[in-house]
């Protein structure tokens, strides 16, 4: 994947992202929330959300929408990623593309929360 060097490119991912996911009328599974503001930005949420991206595809993992958000009101735990799956919003913190993934395969995927990334419930 090609680094994000514009705003241009990021709407470009973001149109890519939509294509792929397909963002349905109805209930999706897994709700992916990532803090897209000034803040996670300049922490790495973009690399954060070409991650997430990345792994959804290789998994062939469709049943998923992705909400990109401002700051969260976490700001010293940015970039900040929430998973909302079976009725429960779980967010992780300092979440870094590697943990990213991993949070793709646990949790979205197969419903395993990371407890040890995890920086508050809902």
């Amino acid at each position: 994947m090609d680094k994000i060097k514009s705003i241009e490119d990021l709407r470009k991912l973001r149109e890519q992202a939509k294509a792929f996911l397909r963002t349905r009328q109805g209930e999706v599974k897994v709700k992916i929330y990532i803090s897209m503001g000034t803040v996670g930005i300049a922490a790495g949420s973009r690399d954060v959300l070409l991650a997430i991206l990345d792994e959804l595809q290789k998994r062939n993992f469709t049943d998923v929408q992705i909400i990109e958000r401002g700051s969260m009101g976490l700001d010293v735990e940015e970039p900040v990623v929430g998973v909302d799956r079976d009725g429960v919003v779980v967010y992780y913190g300092h979440v870094a593309p590697e943990m990213a993934r991993q949070i793709v395969a646990s949790h979205v995927i197969n419903g395993q929360i990371i407890s040890d990334w995890v920086i508050a419930k809902e």
